[in-house]
């Protein structure tokens, strides 16, 4: 990389799972809107013809008259091509199919528990961890042999459990975990100001927040605009809806949309606890006791949102296949659209281009005083020239501090059981998990139907007692 005062020259990106049919369209996108970096983005997947498609993608950007950058985009066959010499390092992977994840989110309906999203956190999010967290050891294996002083982005789910696999194997590595999950309560609390008080925000960053606990289950102890406290404002909001929910921003057909939400779990917990949760209420909803509101699909309904099932992701896979087609065809075009995301801003700020305080997962080194040392949280970080800093973020308040200790505690321990391939201790994690609802036998029948449905991918574990 070379910095020429202005701008930062051949910066050099590896992309891991770089035939992404989503993320990495974004991050093309994201990159050829910014003025002041260009370079190479290696796009390395064990996909290798979805990498080339993506490389054949990628490129098409700079024919663009809007686009204000140029990358240079390369399909690498070894990890090592696109890791060698890299300033920066993006990882979202899938680990395995659809069909496996198709068993992490439905198989345990059988038993009476449904999951919202089943990738971060109940017993489609503790089986996933099984799959994933031994790929990232890899991964930081060989960021640690090829690119050691590299920054490491990591979009991957369960992103906790993965940020922590990569300082366990690579104490010195220079990673972060980002989620988008904070920004979208910004923007709730910008509806609830204009609704409350009349007052327009134009860019959900000039709320500013104080996010703490872990990932998808994160909360705000403080929200202000200027000089206006918004909890306050935010009790008025949610009391107003916390029957009906908050649908003015959504179309009529928002109900047949699997991401978006009424915000009322938001509401409810945030009236229980006096706290605001800054997720998604389909990640939230996971992280509670499983009979508040996940016990059926009617449940689910009434409390407006959705459970996100497998089949709509194999469709939006051959959706996304066909675009790719297009796009390289070029019956589509290739358009620069602002995902929202904040990489590119990250990769700016680590690079002395800019300063950006915004949410990340990091390590606890005390941010948050009264969770564990080392555990990988989600509070404000200063991004600048080649250094993150903690924000000390302060203690979880009593009122929500046994909610968001279970949790932390059960990821401090997966993360132990699945480094030490422990499968015996994997199972109790997963059998004192809020979600499972079932009885402790009923919980080994699932745990044994779901690791045998996925075991294709966790050769790595030694499941013959497990299995028989």
């Amino acid at each position: 990389m070379k910095y020429n005062g202005k701008m930062a020259e051949e910066v050099k990106i590896a992309y891991i799972g770089g035939g992404s049919r989503g993320w990495a369209w974004g991050l093309m996108s994201d990159l050829a809107e910014n003025e002041d970096m260009s370079g190479d983005v290696y796009l390395y997947d064990i996909d290798y013809e979805a990498a080339q498609h993506n490389e054949i993608i990628g490129n098409m950007y700079n024919d663009l008259e809007d686009a204000k950058s140029k990358w240079k985009y390369h399909a690498s066959k070894e990890i090592k091509d696109a890791l060698s010499g890299a300033d920066f390092v993006v990882i979202s992977i899938t680990p395995g199919t659809f069909d496996e994840m198709h068993s992490d989110v439905h198989t345990p309906e059988k038993y009476g528990i449904y999951q919202s999203v089943g990738d971060t956190s109940g017993p489609g999010g503790i089986v996933r961890a099984m799959r994933c967290v031994p790929m990232y050891e890899e991964i930081a294996e060989n960021i640690k042999k090829f690119c050691p002083e590299a920054w490491v982005i990591s979009y991957t789910n369960p992103m906790t459990l993965c940020t922590k696999t990569l300082y366990r194997v690579f104490p010195q590595i220079k990673a972060f975990g980002c989620c988008h999950e904070v920004f979208g309560t910004q923007k709730v609390l910008v509806q609830a100001l204009e609704t409350i008080c009349g007052i327009k925000v134009e860019d959900r960053s000039e709320i500013k927040v104080n996010p703490v606990a872990v990932n998808h289950f994160t909360w705000l102890t403080e929200a202000k605009y200027k000089n206006i406290d918004l909890f306050p404002v935010y009790e008025k909001f949610a009391k107003m809806y916390a029957e009906t929910g908050y649908t003015e921003n959504l179309d009529k057909n928002w109900m047949n949309n699997v991401f978006k939400c009424s915000q009322k779990v938001k509401f409810d917990l945030f009236l229980r606890y006096g706290f605001i949760a800054a997720a998604g209420d389909r990640h939230l909803a996971e992280f509670c006791e499983g009979k508040w509101y996940l016990e059926s699909p009617e449940k689910v309904k009434e409390w407006g949102f959705s459970l996100t099932g497998v089949d709509f992701r194999k469709d939006e896979l051959k959706k996304r296949l066909e675009k790719s087609r297009q796009l390289r065809s070029g019956e589509r075009k290739v358009e620069i659209k602002g995902t929202g995301e904040e990489g590119v801003e990250q990769m700016r700020a680590l690079l002395g281009l800019r300063e950006l305080v915004t949410n990340v997962n990091i390590p606890n080194m005390g941010q948050i005083p009264n969770l564990p040392y080392g555990a990988v949280v989600e509070t404000n970080a200063v991004f600048r020239d080649n250094s993150i800093t903690p924000v000390m973020a302060g203690e979880i308040p009593m009122e929500i501090y046994p909610l968001i200790s279970r949790i932390c505690g059960e990821q401090e321990q997966l993360d132990k059981a699945i480094a030490k391939r422990d499968v015996d201790m994997i199972f109790n994690i997963f059998a004192n998990d809020p979600l499972v609802t079932c009885s402790y036998d009923d919980a080994k029948k699932l745990f044994k139907e779901m690791v045998n449905n996925t075991k294709e991918y966790l050769t790595m574990y030694d499941l013959s007692g497990l299995l028989k």
